[in-house]
């Protein structure tokens, strides 16, 4: 039987320096949808810890009017 990987993917983990709000928008792009709206944690498989994490960042980012 030979080891290959499975169809399930592991859960997607964000290193500390990928989640400061004054990095731009570009890291988050893949978190938001065209018209701004957050993705759900069904759809970008992180964890509840980083899911908030990206969720309070993204907000802090609008308030701050940095183009998220």
């Amino acid at each position: 039987m030979s080891t290959t990987a499975t169809s399930e993917t592991a859960p997607r983990t964000l290193a500390p320096n990928e989640l400061p709000f004054t990095a731009g928008p570009q890291p988050f792009r893949s978190y938001t949808t065209d018209t701004g709206k957050i993705l759900p944690r069904k759809w970008t498989h992180l964890p509840a810890k980083q899911q908030r994490a990206v969720t309070k960042t993204i907000k802090h980012a609008r308030n701050n009017l940095l183009g998220l």
